[in-house]
């Protein structure tokens, strides 16, 4: 989340998994750039702690497929 804002808001994130469950999380870039390093590590642990907006959340990273941050710029209106 870095890379794409400068602020630290929470942000939606989609956590894809081998069964074909999605589990959508709200989280800062913190949290984020961890996810992406435990994932992006050869010899990562099976197990990864994301503190998320609203709990913490154990994800079995043997079983994620993907991992999606929402950037698209929410407005009302027209």
């Amino acid at each position: 989340m870095a890379d794409s804002t400068t602020d630290d808001k929470a942000r939606r994130v989609d956590v894809g998994f081998s069964g074909g469950q999605i589990l959508v999380l709200r989280m800062t870039s913190a949290p984020y750039d961890a996810l992406k390093a435990a994932l992006a590590g050869d010899r990562a642990e099976r197990w990864h702690t994301v503190a998320a907006e609203d709990s913490d959340v154990t994800l079995d990273l043997s079983q994620l497929v993907y991992v999606r941050l929402d950037t698209e710029l929410h407005r009302v209106g027209f």
